[in-house]
């Protein structure tokens, strides 16, 4: 057995609890969920990204809410043999939500004030797609639009925001497309929220955010 000088000896155990002590603990498990289990890295993602959309970010409580929520519908997705994004669907999305800051600036700036690499967007947003593309499956054919409920959302939302803007309100007809689309959206959320509520009542989940602090 090879034998160390004393001095040689406390120069690695020094060594040694460096090292260790360079060693932060940067995750650990937020939740049990059946199976499975939601991590703290889980949770600060989705902050990053709430931050890089909204300029904000919700609790820690919320975000595990939600990310219960997005493992329910990842779960029935999974089941239901939902496929993945496309490059080029990821690409299209990416596109509509570069579109929706003002300048390509404006958009680059947020994301790296929120901590998120291109790749980590890129995940995030391909993530998003799979779990809408299930909602959207779901629930889609179920939903019928009439005339009333376009005419009530053209006079209540499309003319007074228009005019708010000091802007001629586009046309009836020429606003059809679009409420009906906005009330669709709006009837999947519904019905989503509704299933997830009920979902949650047959899903095991230990929450184990508190036990570790913020």
């Amino acid at each position: 057995m090879r034998k160390y000088s004393p001095i040689l000896l406390l120069t690695l155990l020094l060594a040694m609890g460096r090292g260790i002590c360079a060693q932060e603990v940067v995750d650990r498990i937020v939740a049990r969920i059946e199976n499975d289990v939601i991590l703290l890295s889980d949770l600060r993602q989705l902050s990053h990204y709430q931050m890089f959309l909204d300029g904000k970010s919700e609790s820690d409580s919320k975000l595990l809410d939600l990310l219960i929520d997005q493992w329910i519908v990842r779960n029935e997705a999974t089941v239901s043999r939902i496929a993945q994004p496309t490059e080029e669907d990821v690409d299209k999305s990416l596109a509509r939500l570069r579109r929706s800051f003002s300048s390509a600036e404006e958009f680059e700036e947020r994301r790296k004030q929120s901590g998120l690499s291109e790749e980590d967007l890129r995940k995030m947003t391909r993530s998003q797609l799979y779990l809408s593309n299930y909602l959207d499956t779901r629930f889609r054919p179920a939903i019928q639009i009439d005339d009333k409920d376009i005419e009530d959302f053209y006079q209540t939302r499309v003319v007074p925001r228009a005019r708010s803007r000091g802007q001629a309100p586009p046309s009836l007809e020429a606003s059809r497309d679009f409420i009906q689309e906005a009330l669709v959206q709006r009837a999947i959320n519904e019905q989503a929220e509704k299933w997830l509520s009920e979902s949650r009542t047959r899903v095991r989940v230990d929450n184990l955010l508190e036990e570790g602090g913020k």
